[in-house]
């Protein structure tokens, strides 16, 4: 990725022709295995993403949260998966407005989110579809146990307005198939099963039982994405240019972005370190962040940037990254060709 002089810092830039590649790698993967392929906008959190995956062939879009739904929507896109379960009034509310733009459907696990659905049902414009989550290892939402999805599952069934339509998972793990398989072996009829997560996207097929993969980070990838082995470097779209603000000692530079602009999030588990992969000095290592300030630890590098030098940083988690920013650069070739509001950033409820 070229340099861009005259673009201030710091700034994510976001290479066009790997953000094409992406996206067309993965929908040809699910096309070759028959999976329907519904991506995640939430680390984009832009239409115009959103609607080119669709015209590659993608069935619809998967959103995290309400208010990225309502963007998502309001700009056209009418087949939306909201991956979390809804608890409130309000949100009942917001969930019936967004039937008249799109077809939508919302995954759950526990039943004060299903009074949710089924209070939203009643002023919706057209059914709501259902997705029961389970866990399949990562101990976050979803069911632990067949009997509960099976308890859940029946009351689903029973709700005016509601339309079960399968299950979800997040991610795909060895617990995965035996779960489905016993849901299928209590006589219930599996529409759609659905698993996320950009890790591991290349061996879904081997869960034959998997009808649709719901993935994210792909689009851009990042440096955890590298380390997993799902993506390389050349696979990675945004970058962030940063400046080299402060050189106060011969071991150690100071670049103009920290925590609100590359995350404070680290490598799992601690076996990289920093805050993010400078390319040119690979072996520089941002060693802290504070909001503004990113220390670079250049003890280990044989190249040292003066002050001035502009860095390209990939960012360790690229989906944090792109909701800190209200806007974003697209270039291609090296040159800009857009400068895009990230249109769903900071929409957390």
């Amino acid at each position: 990725m070229t340099d861009l002089p005259q673009l201030d810092t710091p700034v994510p830039v976001i290479d066009l022709d790997v953000v094409e590649r992406n996206l067309i790698r993965m929908q040809d993967y699910a096309n070759r295995h028959g999976i329907a392929l519904r991506p995640h906008i939430k680390t984009h959190k832009l239409p115009v993403f959103a609607q080119r995956a669709m015209d590659l062939g993608a069935v619809g879009i998967t959103c995290q949260k309400l208010g990225e739904a309502e963007v998502m929507a309001s700009a056209g896109l009418d087949d939306i998966l909201i991956s979390y379960p809804l608890i409130g009034a309000g949100k009942a509310r917001r969930l019936a407005a967004l039937t008249l733009l799109a077809k939508m459907r919302v995954a759950i696990d526990n039943k004060l989110a299903l009074d949710t659905l089924a209070a939203a049902a009643r002023e919706a414009h057209a059914p709501i579809g259902v997705l029961v989550e389970f866990d399949s290892g990562q101990k976050r939402t979803g069911v632990v146990s067949v009997a509960e999805a099976l308890d859940l599952i029946a009351a689903v069934k029973e709700v005016p307005g509601l339309r079960f339509d399968g299950l979800m998972t997040y991610r795909n793990t060895p617990l995965t198939g035996p779960f489905i398989q016993a849901v299928k072996d209590a006589g219930v009829a599996l529409p759609i099963v659905s698993s996320g997560g950009t890790p591991g996207w290349d061996s879904t097929h081997e869960t034959p039982a998997i009808t649709e993969m719901r993935v994210g980070t792909y689009i851009y990838n990042d440096r955890m994405m590298v380390e997993a082995e799902a993506a390389t470097l050349a696979d990675c779209a945004l970058h962030i240019i940063a400046t080299v603000i402060s050189r106060p000692e011969p071991h150690r530079a100071v670049i103009d972005c920290g925590s609100k602009t590359l995350s404070s999030d680290v490598m799992p588990g601690g076996k990289v370190p920093g805050y993010g992969l400078i390319l040119d000095y690979p072996d520089a290592v941002i060693e802290r962040v504070t909001e503004e300030h990113g220390m670079v630890d250049l003890s280990q590098s044989e190249m040292k940037p003066k002050i001035g030098d502009r860095l390209l940083i990939l960012p360790n988690h690229v989906c944090v990254v792109t909701n800190l920013h209200n806007d974003v650069v697209a270039i291609r070739n090296g040159q800009v060709e857009a400068v895009w509001p990230v249109a769903a950033r900071g929409l957390t409820r």
